[in-house]
């Protein structure tokens, strides 16, 4: 999902917000202008406030029927008339709903004119606003902010008209860079594509394909992090996350590997925020203390946030992308390069890409207590503040690690790198890199809120416990 159609996505809730409670305003102030009191005078006593409160009940519940509707769904190939429609029927249903409450609630009043003025209002203002908005998202795709990078695999019938309704409706968001035939290389082809084009989706529409051929694309997409779609009845493998939608009357299917997309990212991102600020707050003391602990016990700076050789500490990230790393200094300086050096043979974690160093002696008096209970690694709150990391999720990886990661290793590069995760509550260094991996494979396939509310219930505990490594 790209980042401009979950910025959109978002942007809509407000404007949808603000534009009913502005059909709510501008209605009452027509109402109780001169001149139209002039002609119909005003009957009954019914302050702004109340009016107000009685109107944003009112648009959170229009929102919530807009939700249920699909006027938030995240795909910008739906036409304007048809949102028009939904929103028409969605803003109806409401105003139906409150003419039945105020049935039974006698002592609220009845102009019958306010309601039709909302009605009416809500639906124009909104109507433009999601147009504006629309309008702002399309621009950008003629530019390609957002365009989704296509390579098309088949000399079918429905790769051809595919083709030809992306070039025709740029407003789709949608271009071919690549257009591969069955008896191609088809993953060299690819795989230039990739690289010389930035291709980031394949659409997989012939049917002459052998289902290993298929199979080794999807691994592909799924090694190279490319959203992967196929026309229906083409692949063998059996799915359960399948996203539909239709072109032309020709069926496309998604892939989806993770409930992290969409608006799970947003719910995530937005969780992260609040909580990152939340706890940055909370453990200031403690990282304050944590500061001064540091500098008193031993010569070197504060946080570990450089090489040996004086490079940017770094860890991989989501997608493989590296990012600027740092946290709480428990070693004394120059000596992490040791691990893969005179410390190698004590290696606890031998035949897996982990390094690690049981009663490692590079640690300080200080170091030691503090990675004892993770409080050197509280500055990753800031990497979730500012979207590097997630409050949830797999481990930060290390990039000679990363290196000699298998390819069903890479999938848990995926999601954002979190501070704790379902591998990290269920045995942290214990555990074995195949299972550490199964567990984040897990979490990434299966995210909830749920979940991530029971992982962050069970941290605290598994902080506490005494480690076997340790």
């Amino acid at each position: 999902m790209k980042k401009s159609e979950l910025f959109f996505s978002f942007l809509l809730v407000p404007v949808d917000f603000a534009m009913i409670l502005l059909a709510v305003f501008f209605a009452y102030y027509l109402r109780f202008s001169e001149s139209f009191t002039d002609i119909k005078p005003v009957i009954y006593n019914f302050s702004f406030r109340e009016y107000m409160f009685w109107g944003s009940v009112v648009t959170l519940v229009c929102l919530g029927i807009f939700a249920l509707t699909g006027l938030y769904n995240l795909k910008t190939t739906r036409g304007g008339l048809r949102e028009a429609y939904r929103v028409f029927i969605s803003i109806s249903t409401a105003m139906m709903a409150l003419i039945v409450l105020l049935f039974f609630q006698r002592e609220l009043f009845s102009s019958r004119f306010i309601f039709l003025a909302v009605w009416l209002l809500a639906i124009i203002f909104v109507i433009l606003g999601r147009f504006a908005i629309r309008t702002i998202q399309r621009t950008l795709l003629k530019y390609g902010y957002g365009i989704h990078r296509v390579a098309l695999i088949g000399n079918g019938n429905a790769g051809k008209i595919l083709a030809k309704k992306y070039k025709r409706e740029p407003r789709l968001g949608y271009k071919v860079m690549a257009h591969i035939l069955p008896e191609d290389n088809i993953i060299q082809r690819l795989d230039l594509a990739r690289l010389r084009r930035g291709v980031d989706e394949v659409i997989q529409c012939s049917l002459d394909l052998a289902q290993k051929e298929v199979l080794k694309i999807v691994d592909y997409c799924d090694v190279h992090h490319l959203v992967y779609k196929y026309v229906p009845d083409m692949l063998g493998a059996q799915v359960t996350k399948l996203d539909i939608e239709t072109v032309s009357g020709i069926p496309i299917v998604e892939l989806k590997d993770t409930p992290l997309d969409g608006w799970g990212r947003i719910f995530k991102r937005i969780t992260d925020i609040v909580f990152s600020v939340t706890l940055v707050i909370l453990t200031s003391p403690i990282m304050f203390a944590t500061a001064i602990a540091i500098k008193l016990d031993s010569k070197g700076p504060i946080f570990f946030s450089r090489l040996d050789d004086n490079k940017p500490l770094k860890r991989v990230g989501q997608h493989g992308n590296l990012f600027r790393y740092f946290k709480f200094r428990s070693m004394r300086p120059k000596c992490d390069h040791l691990r893969y050096t005179i410390l190698a043979k004590q290696n606890i974690r031998r035949g897996t890409p982990m390094v690690k160093i049981k009663n490692d002696p590079r640690i300080t008096r200080v170091g030691r207590f503090i990675r004892r209970f993770s409080i050197d690694e509280l500055g990753e709150f800031f990497l979730v503040f500012i979207g590097k990391m997630s409050l949830i999720g797999p481990r930060p990886h290390l990039p000679e690690e990363v290196a000699k990661y298998k390819k069903h290793h890479k999938r848990v590069l995926k999601i954002k790198p979190g501070i704790t995760g379902l591998a990290q509550i269920s045995g942290r260094s214990d555990l074995d890199f195949e299972e550490e991996v199964r567990l984040d494979t897990y979490y990434i396939e299966n995210w909830s809120p749920r979940l991530d509310l029971w992982i962050l219930l069970k941290t605290p505990m598994a902080v506490l416990k005494k480690r076997k490594t340790e």
